[in-house]
């Protein structure tokens, strides 16, 4: 049987023990790992006879809602006085916590579970492995720490989390380890044909109409080094699709033979544009992404910008980008 990589901190798992009431938050717009490792960490403690609190700023998109609990996910805090302990699951930097980051700072101990390679340190007990596949890799440890039962609940929402963050199995930070856990959630009663269905087979015709468009913006640089996609304000208004029904987008230019790093420019309602970088091989796009003040892993990374034109962006990155690959991707 393999072994965890690094052993749960005690100062985690003594505050958990000790705590009656837990609230546990992500990051803003949460993705597949930051969902799933809140609402499988719920489940275990709750099965702890912990009085448990999801917290997410923002309601369950619709992809997302076949994972079990996320009905339970509340988008207001509760009473504050009767917390005692905090967890912030996939949360790299404070301020993704969203609007109420003053006053989730507020709880103590406030733990903090991740696993960005770009992670700015915060909370009372910080717990951050950057070669994990997901956070969700960490939180199945956490319960085998705290001897608690994974329910099947909970190992659906593990499973999915895993899979939804490491690419299905196939980023580099995918370990033997990462499949031993794989192994373990599967005898629980997971079955991985039906996870894959639910998140890479169910998209609406809006979808697909915003895929058209969006792949019709294709643009490659540096000799088919660099794939750049955009999908604008108008391609939502002109498709019906919704910000979430982009997840996965990133992945199609990247595929291509010859690129290095893909980027997917996004716009949004209220003026941002968000940009997501993946990459292959050397290249590593967590540097450019702290550059503009963001983050992620090497191979997978993201910042958002407001008050600039996206063709101002969009070649300020590309020129970044192609400095780097001259230099054979130097971090600096």
């Amino acid at each position: 049987m393999l072994s965890p990589p690094k052993q749960v901190p005690n100062q985690i798992t003594e505050a958990l023990r000790q705590a009656e009431n837990v609230l546990i938050a992500t990051h803003v717009f949460p993705d597949g790992d930051a969902l799933g490792s809140l609402l499988a960490l719920g489940e275990i403690l709750g099965s702890l006879g912990k009085k448990v609190y999801c917290y997410s700023e923002e309601p369950v998109v619709a992809m997302y809602e076949f994972m079990p609990g996320s009905e339970k996910l509340i988008n207001d805090l509760p009473d504050m006085a009767a917390l005692d302990a905090a967890v912030a699951v996939d949360c790299g930097d404070r301020f993704r916590l969203g609007r109420e980051m003053q006053t989730l700072l507020q709880i103590h101990p406030f733990i903090v579970i991740d696993h960005h390679a770009g992670h700015r340190d915060f909370g009372d007990i910080s717990w951050v492995e950057s070669d994990r596949s997901s956070t969700a890799e960490m939180i199945f440890d956490l319960a085998l720490a705290l001897n608690a039962d994974i329910s099947y609940n909970a190992a659906y929402c593990l499973y999915t989390a895993i899979v939804s963050d490491s690419g299905s199995f196939k980023y580099e930070s995918t370990s033997a380890y990462t499949f031993h856990v794989a192994s373990h959630l599967l005898n629980r009663g997971v079955i991985p044909s039906d996870v894959a269905g639910k998140l890479f087979d169910n998209y609406s015709v809006n979808r697909l109409h915003l895929l058209e468009k969006v792949l019709g913006s294709l643009e490659l640089y540096a000799d088919g080094q660099i794939a750049v996609i955009t999908a604008t304000n108008e391609m939502f208004a002109a498709s019906g699709a919704k910000p979430e029904d982009t997840e996965e987008f990133i992945n199609l230019p990247r595929a291509l033979r010859s690129v290095k790093v893909a980027v997917f420019f996004k716009e949004t309602p209220d003026g941002y544009i968000k940009v997501s970088l993946r990459a292959k091989g050397e290249c590593d796009v967590a540097h450019v992404a702290s550059k503009y003040g963001g983050g992620g892993h090497r191979n997978a990374a993201g910042y958002r910008v407001k008050d600039k034109k996206l063709a101002e962006v969009k070649e300020e990155l590309q020129q970044e980008l192609k400095r780097r690959l001259k230099s054979r991707w130097s971090a600096e």
